[in-house]
Order: structure tokens, then sequence, then C-alpha cells
């Protein structure tokens, strides 16, 4: 996958090849956007242009995706691009991964010109392994490029950020939503419409978000269990399925963390909406433009139930509820009692 391979991130992307051009690449960037999978992506086609044999100079700089560093590198296998992900029991980049980070950007590189460090998740960074990686962070030795990662950026240290040069990927436009989400939204904005003021009814939208939470890791569990060590190598010593378990139990988690955090900010932004509708009135069409889901039956019929400061606060309980499921609240409590109050 090359950088033509990204429609929605021109700018950024063209920023990052003139700066590749030109020899003037940044010792350390930080990608910011709303899907954490495209970061990735981007950050290791970024290490794959730093080392390509044959890089593509037509219309910007890319790679060939042939060459033997291309293709270990985006198979994920090459010995001078390293990741490092929250895997803890707690779901955080500990000290541990960060010392050991350390110890291997002092290293030359093995067979590639640069060696390439990416931080995926880095806002899960605890404070402890943040500050033993800044010194590292801003200088690290010749040769060496740090991409830190994260959909949430006003979680990281200010002294991290600092320290970076941001590029942000959320792209110029909100991206269309699947056919599948559009369908669970209509559900559950036609379930919130229908008497949710009733504790019956309140339930049942408990229960229209609850289901697609449930699917969603289900879904999670399957994809990461397919793709672990421990399917492909069912014979391995002990000690090595032990940390294999670890790792996928951790990745599963982190991974229906972030789907979580969409999920619930498609709820945010249909609120959004229904606040837009309770201030514009019913005259004011051009509000229309400013709606991210236009068309759904019940924004408008919520909107009419509602002042400006109970659709207010239903942004602000989704906003707490978003915050306190970063600590260790149970998932399924906090859900229920923001729902609760909820003006609906």
């Amino acid at each position: 996958m090359g950088f033509n391979r990204f429609p929605g991130q021109e700018q950024s992307v063209q920023l990052l090849q003139r700066s590749l051009e030109r020899g003037r690449l940044a010792h350390a960037y930080l990608f910011t956007g709303q899907d954490l999978d495209e970061l990735e992506a981007l950050a290791t086609t970024l290490a794959k242009v730093l080392n390509c044999e044959r890089p593509i100079k037509t219309g910007g700089i890319d790679s060939c995706d042939d060459c033997p560093h291309c293709r270990k590198i985006e198979g994920q296998t090459h010995p001078d691009v390293h990741y490092v992900r929250p895997e803890s029991k707690t779901r955080v980049i500990t000290v541990d991964q960060l010392r050991d980070l350390l110890q291997e950007i002092y290293l030359k590189p093995n067979e590639a010109p640069y060696k390439v460090f990416v931080i995926v998740a880095a806002d899960r960074m605890n404070e402890k392994a943040a500050n033993a990686f800044l010194k590292t962070l801003e200088e690290p030795p010749p040769n060496s490029k740090l991409i830190l990662l994260t959909t949430e950026p006003q979680r990281l240290l200010d002294t991290i950020l600092s320290r970076c040069l941001r590029l942000n990927f959320s792209g110029a436009a909100a991206p269309a939503l699947a056919p599948e989400r559009q369908s669970w939204l209509l559900s559950l904005t036609d379930t919130a419409a229908a008497g949710t003021k009733s504790l019956l009814g309140r339930y049942r939208l408990l229960d229209v978000l609850l289901v697609e939470l449930n699917r969603i890791k289900e879904s999670v569990e399957e994809q990461l269990s397919a793709k672990s060590p421990l399917e492909r190598y069912p014979d391995a010593e002990p000690a090595m399925r032990e940390k294999w378990e670890d790792e996928l139990k951790a990745a599963i988690e982190a991974e229906y963390r972030r789907q979580r955090g969409e999920l619930l900010s498609l709820v945010h932004w249909w609120l959004r909406d229904v606040w837009i509708e309770v201030l514009r009135g019913k005259a004011d069409a051009e509000a229309n433009s400013l709606l991210r889901f236009s068309g759904l039956p019940g924004t408008a019929r919520i909107a009419a139930r509602l002042d400006a400061e109970r659709a207010t606060e239903n942004l602000q309980v989704i906003e707490q509820l978003q915050r306190s499921l970063h600590t260790n609240v149970q998932e399924a409590l906090a859900i229920e009692v923001s729902l609760l109050k909820l003006h609906l």
C-alpha cells in the first residue's frame, strides 16, 4: 500500500512527500485522525518510502511495494521497523515497553537505511512511560524516526505534543457510514424517539446499544484470534503461548475500546444534530448543512420535545460517559446510568 491509497488525505500526504523529497523529514511525528488502523497504515507506508530500494518519484515520492524492504515492512516482519502497542493488563503502554524501545533505538539499523518506531495509541502511555520517552523523543539518534499515532491527542502530555510535528489525517469530510451502521443508527434514533420517557423505554434504548457493543466485541475477538500466532503455531512452547495469549487479550481489549469509542462518538454526533435542531427552530432551513445525519425522523421528533438547555446537557452526558470509560468503571453500569440521564 502506497501513499496513493489514502483518498481524502492528500493534503497531509503531500506535506510528507515534499519533506521526503527535500530530505527534511522531522525526527518525530504525531499522526492524528479518526481511524487508528488508517494511521498505522500511513505510518507503515512512510516507513516503506524511507527504506524503499526503488522509490517511485512520479507525482510525489512513493514506495514501490515490491522490493524486499517494502514487502517485509508491509508484513510487519522487518527487523528495523518496530511497533509498540498497549499490551499490559491495564491496556496502557508501560515504562518497560518504552525501555525496550530505548534499548533498540540506539542500535544501528540491521539492513535498512532507517529504523522506524511506531507508537500505536500513544495516548495510552502512562505518565512514567511518557516521561522516560521525552529525551529520546526530542533527540533520537541519526537514521531513526519516531511516529506516534492517536485518535485522542488531547490525552497526551504537553511535553510529548511539543516534541512532535503534528499531521492531521482526519480528512476534509466525515467518512460515510457503512450500511449496517446506518441501519443501527436508524434503529437507535427511532427507539429513542418512541416514548423513552418511561423506564421501559429507556431500557429498550439501552438494549439497542448493548446488543451492538456485544456484536462488536464478538467480531473483534473472532478477527484478532484468527490472526494470532496461537492459531498458526499450536505446538509452540507453553511460555510463548502464554505470552501470545496475553498479547491477544490486550489487543482484543484495545481494539474493542477503540470501536466502542467510535460507536459512542456516533451517538454524540447524533445528539449534536438534535441540539442543532433545537437551536435553529423550524424556520432555519440553512442549518440542514450543519447536520451530520440528515433525514433521521427521530432527530426532529426529539428536538421538538426539548429546549436548548436540555439538548446541551445531553451532549455533556455523552462526553462524560466517554471520559469515564477510559477509567476502570463497569461498562454496562456506566452506560445504563448515562442513558437514564438523557433528556429524550
